[in-house]
Formats: structure tokens, C-alpha cells, sequence
């Protein structure tokens, strides 16, 4: 069975014999995931792109895949909301919710 997330050689292939490829633990494995995917959307985030920007700000403002750091987590945020000011309303939410689900939101209460 190999990985979804494999980017180390520690998980990539499961064999009856321990001794050949030693089993890995779930959470090192979603751990390693995470740390990667926090990378790729940092790479994301720096050429550009908002949604990655504000998913940046989130991520280290509830410290998944990196540090906790607000600082770092306000940085993003602003530079996001040079662009899209709605941002602000979520960046206290998890990871993965963003501003356009804040204002479809805004949108069902105006209904």
C-alpha cells in the first residue's frame, strides 16, 4: 500500500516482513502530509494566488502544518486582503474556509 502523501520513502510500500520496510505510524504519516501541504501552498501563496494566501494566514494562525504564528498568519492575511477585503471575516475560521463561503453566507441572511 503506498502513500497518498509520499514524499518520503518511509511509507511507500508495506510488506509482510517488518524487518525490509518497518510500518510507520498514522499520525507521523498525516503529520508529514500536512507539514507538505502547508509548503505547497506557501509556494502558492508567494506567486499569487489569494485563496493559497488567505489559506497561508490560516494555517499559521492555527499553527496546522507549521509553527503557530500570528504575526506571519496577520502578514498573509493582509496582503490577501489588498485584493479582496472579505478575507478578514476568515481569518479566525479552520484551515480550508474561505472568504467566498463567508459571503454566500452574508448572502442567505439578505435573502
Amino acid at each position: 500500500m503506498e502513500s497518498s502523501c509520499s514524499g518520503t520513502d518511509k511509507s511507500s510500500n508495506y510488506s509482510s516482513s517488518s524487518n525490509e520496510n518497518p510500518r510507520v505510524p498514522l499520525s507521523d504519516v498525516v503529520a508529514e502530509c500536512v507539514k507538505r501541504w502547508f509548503k505547497d501552498t506557501l509556494k502558492e501563496a508567494k506567486s499569487g494566488d489569494i485563496n493559497m494566501q488567505v489559506l497561508v494566514a490560516q494555517m499559521y494562525y492555527s499553527g496546522y502544518g507549521v509553527a503557530r504564528d500570528t504575526q506571519k498568519g496577520r502578514l498573509w492575511m493582509t496582503r490577501a486582503s489588498r485584493t479582496r477585503s472579505s478575507v478578514w471575516k476568515v481569518s479566525d475560521k479552520r484551515p480550508g474556509y474561505n472568504a467566498s463561503d463567508s459571503d454566500s453566507d452574508e448572502l442567505k441572511g439578505e435573502s
